[in-house]
């Protein structure tokens, strides 16, 4: 699915499943506004304790309602009682074994020690890269062997040596061609 079905009032959801969930609460809070008397104080707080205690909402989005309920009862004049807080029924800090540990951030901050040791770290590791890379042009270059860098130089060489050979082979053939001659 795309990302923009797991966006619902504003929030961006991992999983188009939580979106969904976060879409019937917002038909839920549809239906509540329309039914609900909100000239009553009693009738806000009776929604806003049952919608606590029975969990009714458990994403963002019903958070956001039950807030702005809890706003309410608490600009009313009338109300006796004291306003519970919105329970959100859900733990933000990882658990290992009885310790709570606190997800580190994703974008950490270096510090300049660091990436000072790590530009001179550069610095050398790339003049190491560099002297290796010319140290193996230079032994293309010197090598017997035909290659890209020295291929003219090779053929040349093994071309003047085949003609060496073949004069002192034509050499030798006119030396025994004169004995003949001379012999007969």
């Amino acid at each position: 699915m795309s990302e923009n079905n797991n966006i619902v009032k504003g929030y961006c959801f991992g999983t188009a499943e939580d979106a969904e969930i976060a879409r019937q609460e917002e038909k839920k809070i549809e239906y509540l506004e329309q039914h609900m008397d909100l000239g009553k104080t009693e009738n806000i707080l009776l929604v806003y304790k049952k919608a606590i205690e029975s969990r009714i909402f458990v994403t963002p989005v019903g958070w956001e309602y039950l807030k702005k309920l809890q706003r309410e009862l608490n600009n009313r004049s009338d109300l006796a009682e004291e306003v519970p807080p919105v329970a959100l029924y859900t733990v933000f800090a990882h658990r290992v074994g009885d310790d709570i540990r606190v997800p580190e951030p994703r974008i950490q901050e270096k510090s300049k020690s660091n990436t000072k040791k790590g530009l001179i770290t550069s610095v050398i590791m790339n003049v190491v890269l560099v002297l290796a890379v010319g140290f193996m042009f230079y032994i293309a270059y010197t090598s017997e062997n035909p290659n890209v860098l020295n291929y003219k130089r090779n053929l040349v060489n093994k071309y003047a040596q085949w003609e060496q050979e073949l004069s002192e082979r034509e050499k030798a053939v006119r030396e025994k061609e004169r004995d003949l001659r001379m012999d007969e």
